[in-house]
């Protein structure tokens, strides 16, 4: 008698995941937002951990966008120091556990520290094979798909600017286009929208909102976001 082959789903290839709430999860608690921000690094690093344990390749973390700058002053100036320290203070976190760390988003945009450190830890990490975790930082959807057509104008002869430019080079000149589409896209913290993440990358991502804030998330809430992922039908325009 054969052996049986295994009906289970697979598990994404990749999942974007809109880090929602810190400063909701500050303020109920009467804390400053900034608190939030820090419970919001600990809730990463556990769902980074539940992530490799779901044998998910993946993973991109919407940590800054374009439109944050917005916010006020000593609040930004807290979250880059911030994502600059924790770059630095978590490599042995990365080592342990084979993480390795990229970048999306406007590198350029940022101070010279975060990029500094930015470029230190996707490099020392290079080798590291259990998950790729995808730091979107100063990122926006629309920046990057117009960062990716200036790209390819530059690329091109001066005999070939007016050629229209096509879906495929937009797809080869985006930040990481070696990274799959994500399959699943989650947003925390009870909001139903997109928010300028991943824009063109998600075309055809399954869309999952938890109301639960984003530091108080854990394994088990992955493992819900992916269960109810793994039950859906996906057809990508086709027929049912």
């Amino acid at each position: 008698m054969g052996i049986e082959e295994s009906t289970e789903a697979p598990p994404p290839r990749h999942i974007g995941i809109i880090m929602d709430g810190n400063g909701r999860w500050a303020t109920s608690r009467g804390l400053r937002r900034t608190r939030g921000h820090r419970e919001g690094i600990e809730a990463a690093k556990r769902v980074v951990l539940a992530a490799i344990a779901e044998r998910v390749p993946c993973l991109s973390l919407y940590a800054f966008s374009t439109e944050n700058w917005r916010r006020a002053e000593e609040e930004v100036s807290f979250i880059m120091a911030l994502v600059a320290r924790n770059l630095r203070d978590q490599y042995d976190f990365y080592r342990e556990n084979h993480v390795r760390v990229r970048h999306s988003g406007n590198l350029e945009g940022l101070p010279e520290d975060v990029q500094q450190e930015i470029a230190i830890v996707t490099e020392e990490t290079r080798g590291n094979k259990a998950i790729t975790v995808n730091l979107a930082v100063n990122y926006g959807g629309r920046d990057e798909i117009a960062r990716s057509v200036s790209r390819i104008l530059a690329s091109r002869t001066e005999s070939a600017l007016l050629s229209p430019v096509t879906a495929e080079e937009i797809e080869n000149y985006l930040d990481l286009p070696d990274l799959p589409d994500p399959d699943l896209i989650i947003r925390t913290g009870g909001e139903h929208r997109l928010s300028n993440f991943l824009l063109w990358e998600s075309a055809y991502s399954e869309l999952y909102f938890s109301d639960r804030l984003w530091p108080d998330w854990c394994d088990e809430d992955l493992q819900a976001a992916i269960a109810d992922f793994k039950r859906r039908k996906r057809n990508f325009g086709g027929m049912r």
